[in-house]
């Protein structure tokens, strides 16, 4: 492979990784997808493992992670014994797997801890010292819980309007229910 490819694909692997972890993913699960994106044919473990950097277990786990949101798809080929995968290429499809995994109990969980610790400050007959602290603790608590809130509400209107959208393309050209040759 030319030089400038190589690293190409290698800063770009890294980039991906970077990525991951801001996102709270392990790096790992970056340079697999980042690996698997740039291979024009699909990959088998042993291929991930020289590509991505990262051990033949960390590939395998995170592998299966990557499938379970819709990130990668294995591949059959005939006469192998080895799992091959590719990448997906619609990000929109990523997105809305990725935050239907993820979005429902993290953010049920944020709420709660925000309501939960809203209900802790609620406490009666307080010193003056710990009234103030209590009612600053409740604006801010307040403020998060409604940034929560409306981040909820965002995913779930985007999500939404992604499903309209498949919905209006099937209605659009019959493809609705239709199962193909």
């Amino acid at each position: 492979m030319n030089e400038n490819l190589n690293a190409a694909r290698g800063h770009f692997i890294l980039g991906l990784s970077r990525i991951s972890r801001f996102w709270g993913f392990p790096k790992a699960m970056g340079a697999i997808f980042a690996a698997l994106y740039l291979s024009p044919e699909p990959l088998c473990l042993d291929e991930l493992v020289i590509q991505a950097g990262v051990t033949k277990g960390a590939i395998s786990t995170n592998v299966r992670a990557l499938e379970r949101l819709g990130m990668v798809h294995k591949k059959d080929r005939i006469g192998e014994r080895r799992d091959f995968y590719s990448a997906e290429t619609d990000f929109w499809k990523i997105v809305k797997t990725t935050l239907k995994e993820r979005e429902k109990s993290e953010f049920d969980h944020a709420l709660r801890s925000v309501d939960e610790a809203l209900l802790m400050t609620q406490t009666p007959d307080l010193p003056s010292e710990d009234a103030e602290l209590a009612a600053f603790y409740q604006r801010r608590l307040k403020a998060i819980g409604s940034f929560f809130g409306k981040l909820d509400k965002l995913v779930n209107m985007i999500m939404t309007f992604d499903d309209l959208r498949v919905s209006a393309i099937e209605r659009l050209l019959g493809t609705k229910g239709d199962e193909g040759p």
